[in-house]
């Protein structure tokens, strides 16, 4: 089925919206501002944020405490029914939980950004179904666009977990994931509507399996550089200086540099089979952004480097992560037709 190249182009316009989704929460969680909204949907209660500590009543830290209490204990209810009980305990009993930050309207705006930033997604993937359903039908796109509304939704919702937890490090690394596979299914979609067997493609299985390594090897790495992310936090908590991070990050920051330089092992071989060979643009797409990519990680780690590299570092791995994932649609495309 063909598409009006109007409803491809706003179907792009959603994926970035999505990416920007996920740059907004890297900001967010760069510069501290994961609590700068206490409560959800709204912010501080009004739809538009204060911006002087005068507008807010005197107990407001009280009030807001409450209510997040009563979010984490139902949070916790639902923890214990899926027979994380455990968890749910560490949570209850996690002082730091209920620890209620000072306003501070730098803090408040960010959050709210990357609040209107999901806000605009969401809407838009929900303006993309309606179009679907109107002029196009087809189950499977609608299927996919629909899983993508309802995994919006569950993001938005877990959201609101993560500020109420004072930002638990595990709901964290959930809500990355989450937001990776909402990337992957607009991709594939785009994908499939676009419907175009690329001519360039390698098709010798040594591509294929080394496409498949390299995505499963950049998939986990993010998951472990949230770890590392996480683990810094504490540190910082603790008082330890960033020349003492890496001493005391322990195994899995010696894991995910190790595993940077086998990816990128793998694709300078890719990346020169590719100028001998094959041609294949994404390839070289791919070789470009893990370049950059492990230059912000260098900076990261051994240089005090500013916050916005944190970002960047996080925004090359999910644009990365988007270009591996389109290299194996190409070839399930290639299959598909053969």
């Amino acid at each position: 089925m063909q598409v009006s190249s109007r409803f491809l182009k706003f179907q792009w316009v959603v994926l970035i919206l999505i990416f920007l989704v996920v740059f907004a929460g890297s900001f967010v969680r760069m510069s501290g501002s994961g609590m700068g909204c206490p409560d959800w949907p709204k912010c501080f209660g009004k739809w538009v944020p204060p911006t002087e500590l005068t507008e807010l009543p005197e107990n407001y830290r009280e009030a807001y405490l409450l209510k997040r209490q009563k979010k984490v204990e139902k949070f916790c209810k639902l923890l214990d029914k899926i027979g994380l009980d455990d968890t749910a305990q560490k949570i209850l009993n996690d002082p730091d939980v209920y620890k209620e930050e000072a306003f501070n309207a730098r803090k408040t705006w960010i959050e709210y950004i990357n609040r209107l930033a999901g806000f605009l997604a969401g809407n838009a993937m929900l303006l993309g179904f309606g179009w679907l359903l109107l002029f196009y039908r087809k189950r499977k796109w609608l299927l996919l666009t629909g899983l993508n509304l309802v995994l919006m939704g569950i993001e938005a919702w877990f959201g609101s977990i993560v500020v109420a937890t004072n930002l638990v490090p595990w709901t964290i690394t959930i809500h990355l994931f989450l937001a990776l596979v909402i990337i992957g299914i607009q991709l594939y979609l785009l994908h499939n509507m676009l419907n175009k067997q690329r001519s360039d493609l390698p098709k010798e299985k040594a591509f294929q399996w080394l496409s498949w390594l390299i995505l499963a090897i950049t998939f986990y790495q993010m998951f472990l550089g949230t770890q590392v992310r996480e683990s810094i936090d504490a540190l910082v908590k603790k008082g330890y200086s960033r020349a003492e991070w890496i001493e005391q990050l322990g195994l899995p920051f010696f894991i995910h540099r190790s595993f940077s330089w086998l990816v990128l092992i793998l694709l300078v071989y890719l990346f020169w089979k590719n100028r001998q060979k094959w041609h294949y643009s994404r390839i070289n797409v791919a070789f470009y952004l893990l370049a950059a990519e492990l230059c912000t990680g260098v900076a990261l780690a051994y240089a005090d480097m500013p916050g916005l590299v944190q970002t960047a570092h996080l925004v090359f791995a999910t644009i990365l992560l988007a270009v591996l994932l389109l290299m194996r649609f190409d070839h399930a495309q290639l299959k598909k037709n053969i």
